[in-house]
């Protein structure tokens, strides 16, 4: 596009996979990745950049430490905000975009000064989880830290809108989709329910800029995204999830758009795609133009890794066949990581241009070798955590340098249980970091005849119980499949044993193309009993973790509510009772609500015409923007606005529930579980025990009122 300037130029710092948190607790490596991180905002911040597009995991747990969400913020906060206003101008309705609470950029917002903003999706390992289904991403946006785009809340119906912006003459289309599990996604692009939305107008003016976070290399069959399943509409896309830096963009002439690939900006395994230098980049986007300028961070930990073959080093190449060799063969690797670190160390000072003359931090160095011998003999190898531990004052990774692996001709291994097992060739090269629960599980799952429980749900539980640290997942999963496999049975009519097995054969077998079609929902979240209290968890361990903390049915929840109202104490007890006789009084009907549930349902269905339309769609082309008339920064519709709680029924006459009440009790003690309303005079002010006579019954007169909803505020700010 001829005539355009700098002025016209978006500025953006791509980068991806920061994994703050990751080796917290290792007293070397604990700071790692935060440092790092804070070094990317710096340069941000230093190359004034228009904005910061994060490509999913940045936390490495979807409940990161509070150290690790400190550091977040402290480095957001130090370079976000500031009095330079942000050029960006938002072109779509933000609603559509944001979620929550704040459904608005921050930089918009008029409490919070935001210069630099930070766009940012979730990826596999701090994506949203429990009850809420919040993520450590929801929590920095209500912060007013980062914009939370690209949220998939159906992953077999995904709809991906983008985010419109627009400097000077320079309109981007911000694309997100947040991390889906590979198979589900795979499945869901063939079936053809994800959809892309587009500008209604002027496309071909529009810079299409897309941010993922899933397997970009076919690990299985189905395990990955492939790039053709991408809309060839896309400029450039920008690929999360995988760790090697591929910075440099590259063209795929099938689809016509390019893939840059940051990686990540921490090393978190000890494989050669960790061991390429990190590096972020800065794209210029000028109207349909783009250009990527590559830094490398200086801050990484320095890691070098080798692999050798034993049978084909010259200088022991014999030794194989020799007595007492350990200590020579020892010896002679331990030269080879002494040159490992040398040159790990050489190199990160080559980066070090402000001051070469810095101490080195501790390297990261990895060996891997292959110690098969020909001709019959072996090589005598030492153990591999005594020979790493030789190295404690000059490496980081103290337990694990070397790795010693043996190529074997293909037999099958099968356990003590006749299980088979994977060859030990594999499980060498098998690590924490780099093994896939879900497929090792298959893999092994594969070679057994399970009767009853469901195989690829059974993987799926294993993930969530690793992957995700959910202790119950694995026994919820065993629950549900045990009940509906009762469920089923009860409607058999034969009572043969054949015929019963047959029958739980079939119905695993339905649960498992359930499952595999998405028709089946995964583990639900186990539900917590209330902790007791006479539960000490310093002593006894966290309440969470316990099997007689989880609750399987309903039945378990109401005996649990039932045993928590006897064990309470003698003053609990008096004014639960007291509470119970009171409600039992005639209770007057609430009043109607105006604009309950009917309303709401016309709003979201009038919400559906927005201002962003499908691809090749012909509607309006004024659609797409946000109407200028409208004097607030809030896009959400007046509409939309949620009504108003219903009023309090109504209390009981005075007569005969008051009488009732006196005779057990003389006060109302507020503070108990049963009487849990907010306090109307304000936070900080104590209440006071107020005696039955002083309560007021006055339907009309309810002292807690509702607080306004977010939308109304802004909208009286705008209307100000």
């Amino acid at each position: 596009m001829p005539g355009l300037t700098a002025a016209d130029t978006i500025r953006i710092l791509v980068a991806t996979d920061s994994h703050v948190g990751y080796n917290e607790r290792d007293h070397i490596r604990g700071d790692d990745s935060w440092k790092s991180f804070h070094e990317v905002m710096c340069l941000a911040k230093e190359r004034d950049v228009d904005m910061v597009l994060l490509a999913g995991d940045l936390f490495h747990e979807n409940k990161p430490s509070r150290k690790s969400m400190y550091q977040v913020m402290r480095s957001l906060r130090m370079n976000c905000l500031g009095e330079k206003p942000c050029e960006l101008e938002v072109l779509s309705d933000m609603s559509e975009n944001f979620q929550g609470a704040f459904n608005h950029v921050n930089y918009e917002d008029p409490d919070i000064n935001i210069s630099m903003p930070v766009f940012s999706i979730h990826g596999n390992h701090d994506d949203p989880s429990g009850e809420g289904h919040f993520a450590a991403l929801d929590l920095l946006q209500v912060s007013g830290l980062v914009n939370y785009f690209g949220r998939t809340p159906e992953s077999d119906n995904i709809q991906i809108k983008p985010v419109l912006l627009q400097k000077g003459n320079t309109k981007l289309a911000l694309y997100g989709m947040s991390n889906v599990r590979d198979e589900r996604l795979f499945r869901t692009f063939r079936d053809g329910k994800v959809k892309f939305f587009q500008p209604g107008t002027q496309k071909e003016d529009w810079f299409n800029l897309m941010a993922v976070h899933q397997n970009h290399h076919a690990y299985t069959e189905t395990g990955y995204l492939p790039e053709n399943f991408l809309p060839s509409f896309l400029d450039l896309v920008v690929w999360g999830h995988e760790h090697e830096c591929l910075i440099e963009p590259r063209f795929n002439p099938e689809m016509n758009f390019h893939v840059m690939q940051p990686g990540s900006s921490v090393a978190t395994s000890l494989m050669p795609g960790e061991a390429v230098p990190k590096h972020v980049a800065i794209l210029a986007v000028t109207g349909r133009d783009f250009k990527v300028e590559p830094i490398r961070l200086k801050t990484i930990r320095p890691f070098a890794m080798k692999e050798i073959v034993l049978s084909d080093e010259k200088e022991i190449k014999n030794l194989a066949k020799k007595q007492d060799h350990r200590a020579e063969l020892t010896r002679y690797l331990m030269g080879i990581v002494d040159e490992l670190i040398e040159q790990a160390t050489e190199e990160w000072k080559e980066v070090q241009e402000d001051d070469p003359e810095e101490e080195a931090p501790k390297p990261l160095i990895r060996l891997r070798v292959e110690y098969s011998a020909p001709g019959g003999g072996h090589y005598d190898c030492e153990n591999p955590q005594r020979f790493s531990n030789r190295f404690v004052e000059k490496v980081a990774n103290t337990n694990d340098v070397i790795q010693f692996y043996r190529k074997k001709a293909s037999t099958s291994r099968k356990a003590a249980s006749g299980a088979e097992m994977p060859e030990e060739s594999v499980l060498a090269q098998l690590t924490v970091d780099s093994v896939r629960i879900e497929k090792l599980v298959r893999e092994f799952l594969e070679r057994q005849n399970l009767t009853i429980l469901p195989q690829n749900s059974f993987g799926d539980a294993v993930s969530q119980f690793v992957d995700k640290d959910d202790k119950h997942a694995m026994e919820m999963f065993v629950h549900d499949s045990l009940k509906s496999q009762l469920q089923h049975l009860m409607g058999v009519d034969q009572a043969d044993e054949e015929d019963l097995m047959g029958a739980v054969d079939q119905h695993r077998s339905v649960l498992e193309a359930k499952f595999a079609k998405g028709e089946l929902k995964r583990t639900r979240k186990a539900k917590i009993k209330p902790k007791p209290a006479t539960w000490n968890s310093d002593d006894d361990g966290s309440w969470e973790d316990q099997p007689i903390a989880l609750i399987v049915s309903e039945d378990d929840a109401q005996e649990d509510e039932n045993d928590a109202a006897s064990t309470v104490g003698p003053a609990k007890r008096r004014g639960k009772a007291a509470a119970t006789k009171k409600a039992a009084g005639p209770v007057k009907k609430a009043a109607p609500v105006k604009g309950g549930r009917g309303k709401k349902k016309v709003v979201e269905e009038e919400s559906e015409d927005e201002d962003i339309v499908m691809v090749d769609s012909d509607e309006d082309e004024n659609e797409l923007f946000v109407k200028p008339a409208v004097p607030t920064r809030a896009t959400k519709k007046p509409a939309a606005r949620k009504a108003s709680p219903p009023k309090r029924a109504a209390a009981a006459p005075r007569g005969s529930g008051r009488a009732a009440a006196t005779k057990t009790q003389a006060k109302l003690d507020f503070s108990q579980p049963s009487f849990s309303q907010p306090r109307a005079n304000g936070v900080g002010k104590k209440a006071k025990d107020l005696s039955d006579d002083e309560i007021d019954d006055d339907e009309d007169d309810d002292a807690f009122e509702p607080a306004p909803s977010t939308a109304t505020v802004r909208s009286t700010r705008s209307k100000r």
